[in-house]
């Protein structure tokens, strides 16, 4: 079966080269060249993926991205402007999985949404995954985040890096090494991506025990540290 596309893109231009390229690698594309549509047609046609732009009439791409997560975690890969690291870092606090610059290499493109489907069905596929410690529920089958009981809004990709530090407590993880593992081996940012998730993931988790806490080994990269 096709997986379904949804390109929100408000360049005719850039939007039908998406297309083009995109049927003829075997995907089925549905444009919408504003917020507003690109909302409306997420819920008609639930995608496999959205390809989103930033710069949007009526919503803008983050504020598309902040509705979509709200009730999915479909991969999302942002399209930002060259040079503009702001809107990279601010569309991976929203819950995008991935980004991209403009312009952009379309073979360069095609391996990223391949790399993001790929990691969003391993990660939907696998066996029920559920990790318990004071205070924290890391549920990996709702992608729910519980903090002293109470549900605590966290996208996809901060899940799956909570849930992957807390699966080996007190062992220490490069940034390189959560690049290849939560990410994937063909990520094509920077080490700044797990910063960013790292520093969010802190505020949420702020003050909820003594016995466990997201810990940052200088010089080397991060545990999830557990009290012995």
């Amino acid at each position: 079966m096709k997986k379904d596309v949804l390109v929100v893109e408000d360049d005719s231009n850039i939007a039908e080269l998406l297309r083009l390229y995109l049927e003829k690698d075997g995907f089925k594309v549905t444009i919408a060249d504003n917020g507003a549509v690109a909302l409306s047609e997420f819920s008609r046609i639930e995608p496999d993926l959205v390809l989103l732009d930033i710069m949007l009439p009526m919503i803008d791409g983050w504020g598309v991205c902040r509705e979509i997560r709200r009730t999915s975690n479909v991969p999302i890969i942002m399209l930002t402007a060259k040079g503009e690291t702001l809107d990279k870092v601010t569309g991976l606090e929203m819950g995008a999985d991935d980004y991209i610059v403009k312009p952009f290499e379309i073979s360069e493109l095609m391996a990223r949404i391949h790399s993001v489907i790929r990691r969003f069905e391993a990660t939907d596929s696998s066996q029920i995954r559920k990790l318990t410690f004071e205070n924290l529920v890391i549920d990996m089958n709702s992608f729910e985040l519980l903090v002293n009981g109470k549900r605590v809004d966290a996208p996809p990709k901060e899940m799956e890096l909570l849930y992957y530090f807390a699966s080996s407590p007190n062992r220490v993880f490069t940034r390189n090494q959560l690049l290849d593992e939560v990410w994937g081996f063909d990520y094509y940012g920077d080490s700044r991506t797990v910063d960013v998730h790292i520093k969010r993931l802190r505020e949420k988790l702020d003050g909820a025990s003594d016995k466990w806490s997201l810990k940052t080994i200088w010089g080397v990269g991060y545990k999830f540290e557990v009290s012995m």
